[in-house]
């Protein structure tokens, strides 16, 4: 993550002494903070040859791997937490990536930028794509292949049978928990598997 008051709100919901699976950690400086001000372990998995040397020369476990091919390597519920932090809009199997993170991990933490926030929508209502801070491409020129909003994000976790432990968004480095559809940035879930049927459900979704 590029915003330091984002990636703390979110170092904050990863327990201490977790072993923590990283999604396209970028340049390795969350689990970095993680392993020296949380006491956690794990790995981080990342594609970017500039991107797996950071992690490197930060002291970082990195996997160099395309998320697209899946996380077939790691077995279920090998890790405590496992982050996809905005990642979500650079992949082409969005739903197949988040049932694959509930299956490695106990608890799945996402974030995403929030194409629903109201300068967005402004913008759109005005006739033209957004540029933004967490949006900070022009249309023509953009890695993002999809944008979402908060509320998809509710409804596309109910059909991959996940449950959503804890929902809010965020503005400028603060929670925001009313209306964050509208008001907030950044969209952050926490989730974990559903039941017996929802398992069903996912099997079905991943073949």
């Amino acid at each position: 993550m590029s915003d330091r008051k984002d990636m703390e709100l979110i170092a904050e919901m990863v327990p201490p002494g977790s072993r923590v699976l990283d999604l396209g950690c970028g340049n390795g400086e969350l689990l970095a903070h993680l392993q020296q001000q949380r006491q956690c372990t794990g790995y981080g998995i990342e594609l970017a040859d500039a991107n797996v040397l950071a992690c490197t020369q930060r002291g970082v476990n990195v996997i160099q791997l395309n998320l697209e091919e899946g996380l077939a390597l790691f077995e279920d519920q090998s890790f405590d937490v496992v982050l996809q932090l905005d990642t979500l809009q650079h992949l082409r199997n969005t739903e197949k990536m988040l049932i694959e993170t509930a299956r490695v991990g106990r608890v799945g933490i996402v974030s995403f930028p929030n194409f629903a926030h109201w300068p967005n929508r402004a913008s759109i209502a005005a006739g033209r794509m957004p540029v933004t801070k967490v949006l900070p491409y022009q249309w023509y020129d953009t890695p993002n292949i999809r944008v979402g909003t908060y509320a998809d994000f509710e409804v596309l976790a109910r059909r991959g049978g996940l449950e959503i432990l804890e929902a809010f968004g965020i503005q400028r480095g603060r929670v925001v928990r009313r209306w964050p559809n509208l008001r907030a940035s950044v969209a952050v879930f926490r989730f974990q598997r559903g039941g017996v049927e929802a398992n069903a459900q996912r099997l079905q979704l991943a073949r």
